[in-house]
């Protein structure tokens, strides 16, 4: 019907189609490791019709976690994680691990282990001031960014994943509101682009052209003082010419301090004030409307500044935001990107990409409402969703 269904090639893989289940923190792994419930979750989306689903998160450290419920990457961890991709891969699909660390996004209290940011912070998650990696510390977040990667090998995953978004740790060092380092690691570009750089060169060396690697990295922070996008072209063109990537997924905004420029549509302010615990909640409500703004929500939204990547570059790349429907797939495909991710609509509709392939007038049900936010403390879904089979 369209290339958007035609096999495609990622780095050392063939995808069964060009559609990409994103990231979208699933909350479905209580004593962080894999549930009968994750499975589920990723075997549904599987045999919905995309290409590759992304398991995240998968911490690559223990207080790499945003808190102690997620999922990290450890020995123990490997038998769920391989019954997972067992059940993925049985349904067609290849499955991706998103591995990163949280950093300034980790809640210390809740992992009971330091937050980690590039130069001095207080965190408002674990109310208590982060610590700052020395030289050799920043070298075991490298090494345990390799070691997660061969872990998920053993899994039996397809690709990974790696989090250079949303000022997580190493989009954090990107950023020159937040990096204010003096060694290697901070200062130019070159020095807040290096974590970065050699994250990726780790990864590729642990698993070699076994895995495809990816990275999903910040256009822009969206805040004042924080990465932007000719800084973020920079930093994309240094990861091409070292040659470790496969693809780069574009995304925007900050988990800290602007989550919304990566969402688009309504701020669920009163929802996230529901299930904050009693001290969060009425800062929430005092500061919510600063933290939670809005953007109108538009079809590719971040395609505009998606462009300007699809310009200076010449690597595969992957447009995430307000993919819905095929005209908006068919548009990416033409624009000159390779994959599309899709994560909000197939919370909505899991098989909303076999409805698609079957009729090409289907529109999603998603009334980017983000609703769906609030609920990663119990089990990311759609809570306006009516059960649907997925064939």
């Amino acid at each position: 019907m369209t290339e958007i269904f035609a096999p495609a090639r990622l780095g050392p893989i063939t995808l069964r189609n060009r559609v990409i289940k994103a990231a979208t923190f699933e909350g479905r792994t209580p004593d962080a490791l894999v549930t009968d419930d994750l499975i589920a979750f990723h075997r549904e989306v599987a045999a919905g019709g995309v290409g590759m689903t992304t398991v995240a998160y998968c911490a690559v450290a223990p207080g790499g976690r945003t808190d102690r419920h997620q999922i990290w990457m450890r020995p123990e961890a490997v038998p769920g994680l391989r019954e997972l991709t067992d059940a993925v891969h049985a349904e067609g699909a290849a499955a991706s691990a998103q591995l990163g660390h949280a950093g300034p996004v980790a809640n210390a209290a809740s992992n009971r282990l330091p937050a980690l940011a590039p130069s001095r912070m207080f965190s408002p998650l674990g109310m208590r001031p982060m610590r700052v990696p020395r030289i050799d510390e920043i070298a075991e977040v490298i090494a345990a960014h390799a070691n997660a990667a061969r872990l998920a090998e053993q899994s039996g995953f397809d690709a990974v994943e790696i989090h250079f978004g949303h000022n997580y740790l190493t989009s954090s060092f990107l950023s020159p509101l937040l990096n204010r380092r003096k060694d290697r690691y901070g200062g130019s570009p070159e020095n807040r682009a290096r974590l970065a750089r050699e994250i990726a060169l780790a990864v590729r060396e642990a698993v070699g052209d076994r895995l495809a690697v990816i990275a999903k990295l910040n256009m822009e922070d969206g805040i004042r003082g924080g990465l932007t996008v000719p800084e973020s072209l920079r930093v994309a063109a240094w990861l091409e010419s070292d040659g470790a990537l496969d693809a780069l997924e574009l995304t925007a905004g900050s988990s800290l301090l602007n989550p919304m420029l990566l969402f688009h549509g309504a701020a669920p302010r009163r929802e996230f004030a529901k299930v904050l615990p009693t001290p969060a909640r009425l800062g929430f409500r005092l500061m919510g409307r600063l933290f939670l703004k809005e953007y109108p929500y538009q079809e590719a939204y971040l395609l505009e500044r998606a462009q300007q990547f699809r310009r200076e570059l010449t690597m595969p790349l992957i447009l995430l935001g307000g993919i819905t429907n095929l005209d908006t797939m068919n548009r990416a495909l033409a624009e000159g990107f390779d994959f599309v991710a899709m994560g909000r609509a197939l919370l909505r509709e899991p098989n909303l990409l076999r409805r698609i392939e079957s009729d090409s007038a289907t529109r999603s049900a998603c009334v980017h409402c983000n609703e769906c936010m609030p609920t990663i403390y119990t089990g990311t879904r759609c809570v306006y969703r009516l059960a649907t089979p997925t064939t």
